[in-house]
């Protein structure tokens, strides 16, 4: 059995050489990345079994980015190249301070031919928990609309928890269409982990009382309220517990910070522990994230996350 699945789309990440305007970056890297990539190599490197639902195109890219991920340990089988489809690509731009934009260039997408009758109930099934997000939602949503609601459906039929991370993407949906679908996939949320501006769009509030009142009215039980520099604030079932920042040594690169926070919560929620330790652990790995250049690559292993920690030693030499 998997510990965790999750279904969305990664991309090709081409990096710019310098920081600034990305009108003024005439060299990039190539690198692997995506929502739901970035939270599946999360949970793999913290050592949970994990499973990837996605189409990629049958191109280099795509071959580059399946082999990535197979190389990371996440189960691949229910990932497939598609003839005809070019592997999405996205640019990002760098400023000094670390923070940036993405331009997204994603039509005809591979993951535009998965659709709801692609799923696969067993695999869901054999799975602990399946972990969902609005971008996956929002690249086609009157058509994953109906995908993920599938899939929700098969979870909460066969006892699998279903974790949300609503990352509303205003690039692409507007705020409307984003309340409008993720709205609906809430009564079969177990675990909501949400950004202040998201929880905004979903229930008109910014207040974590009645984000997490709001979110109880739909049956949710435990909630994580992610205040990036701020630390978090975490409920669970009738419990509440407001987690102070791990400053980063230094912030280099914001993106994915949000993803290690949800494979962080994820794994202490599925190892049984109190929501004090699962959000310090959770919050620990995003102040890892933004030290380390890259929308993947500050993703940490469990031990490197126990010596952060103080829990284990570390020895270099």
């Amino acid at each position: 059995m998997k510990d965790i699945i999750t279904i969305g789309d990664a991309m090709i990440t081409l990096d710019p050489s310098h920081k600034g305007p990305m009108r003024y970056s005439s060299s990039f890297e190539r690198k692997a990345g995506g929502a739901e990539f970035n939270f599946a190599i999360g949970c793999s490197r913290l050592g949970l079994r994990t499973g990837w639902i996605s189409r990629l195109g049958n191109d280099e890219f795509g071959r580059y980015i399946f082999n990535f991920a197979r190389g990371e340990g996440i189960d691949m089988s229910a990932v497939h190249l598609m003839n005809g489809y070019p592997t999405s690509l996205n640019f990002k731009e760098v400023m000094e301070d670390g923070t940036g934009r993405t331009f997204y260039y994603r039509e005809n997408s591979p993951v535009s031919t998965l659709t709801d009758k692609d799923l696969d109930e067993a695999y869901i099934k054999d799975s602990k928990v399946l972990h969902i997000t609005g971008v996956f939602t929002a690249i086609d949503y009157k058509k994953n609309k109906l995908l993920i609601k599938r899939a929700v459906e098969i979870a909460k039929n066969n006892g699998v928890i279903v974790s949300l991370d609503p990352n509303i993407r205003l690039k692409l949906w507007t705020k409307e269409q984003a309340r409008e679908t993720l709205v609906e996939f809430l009564p079969y949320v177990d675990i909501l982990l949400t950004g202040v501006d998201e929880a905004e769009v979903l229930f008109d509030t910014s207040e974590p009382s009645q984000i997490v009142e709001q979110s109880k009215v739909h049956g949710i039980e435990t909630v994580a309220i992610k205040e990036g520099e701020k630390g978090a604030i975490g409920y669970h079932q009738g419990e509440w517990y407001k987690a102070t920042p791990v400053p980063p040594k230094k912030v280099v690169d914001t993106v994915g910070a949000g993803d290690g926070f949800d494979a962080g919560f994820i794994y202490g929620f599925l190892e049984g522990f109190p929501l004090d330790k699962t959000l310090r652990f959770a919050n620990t790995i995003g102040s890892m994230v933004v030290s380390v250049y890259g929308d993947n690559e500050g993703l940490p292993y469990l031990d490197e996350v126990l010596t952060h920690l103080g829990e284990k030693e570390l020895i270099e030499r």
